[in-house]
């Protein structure tokens, strides 16, 4: 049995979620345009990385806590088990932006190339060449709704969200300004989503900097 194998049918856990699909959507498959980002096929490792985070303070949203703040491990495991088998169909992208075509071409730039004078990678050194995340701990970035991305990556500079060190992203975003989380949030958002949008099995060469999400 895997780590993030069912300890129950899916039959059973699904009436035990149905406070997450409340806000994450029908079996965790949030909309383009919601604020809630996808659960539906995430890394397991991901997703219980995150329970955690919220149940043990890493990060902070008063309904999650409230949520899991009395689950175990072994429970959480088998939550982030259910989401990350579930294999639905993403939503079609909205092509709708205010933003400019050279603040698009900015956050294209930080997510394919980083900017080395800042040394800041590039998203998809990361999340992988297609940022659709990588297992068993990196997310995607693509089919997320921008106020949801541009939240996070805010939380990150102004030092509201952690990991678990080695805290790789709260090196990144430390760097980011707000000019850049609003492009890079931006352009990742109107991304469409690849024809296979499952996470890679690996990264084809090392992290650009350690990270918990990747144990050695």
């Amino acid at each position: 049995m895997t780590p993030f194998a069912h300890a129950a049918p899916a039959d059973d856990i699904a009436p035990r979620v149905a406070a997450c699909v409340a806000c994450h959507g029908r079996e965790g498959a949030a909309s383009s345009t919601a604020y809630f980002p996808r659960l539906a096929g995430k890394p397991a490792g991901y997703l219980f990385n995150q329970l955690v985070s919220f149940r043990d303070g890493r990060r902070f949203n008063s309904d999650m806590t409230h949520l899991v703040q009395h689950l175990s491990d072994d429970y959480l495991r088998e939550i982030a088990g259910y989401f990350a088998a579930l294999d639905l169909p993403y939503p079609p992208i909205s092509d709708r932006t205010d933003a400019s075509t050279a603040t698009l071409a900015r956050g294209k730039t930080l997510a394919q190339e980083g900017d080395a004078a800042r040394k800041i990678p590039a998203c998809v050194q990361c999340h992988g060449a297609t940022l659709t995340g990588v297992q068993p701990g990196i997310p995607a970035l693509v089919g997320l709704p921008r106020l949801y991305l541009s939240s996070q990556l805010g939380a990150w500079l102004t030092d509201d969200r952690h990991a678990l060190a080695p805290d790789c992203m709260a090196q990144v975003g430390r760097k980011l300004t707000t000019t850049d989380i609003n492009a890079v949030a931006s352009w990742l958002a109107l991304q469409p989503m690849p024809a296979d949008p499952k996470p890679l099995a690996a990264l084809p060469g090392p992290l650009p900097l350690p990270c918990s999400a990747m144990p050695k």
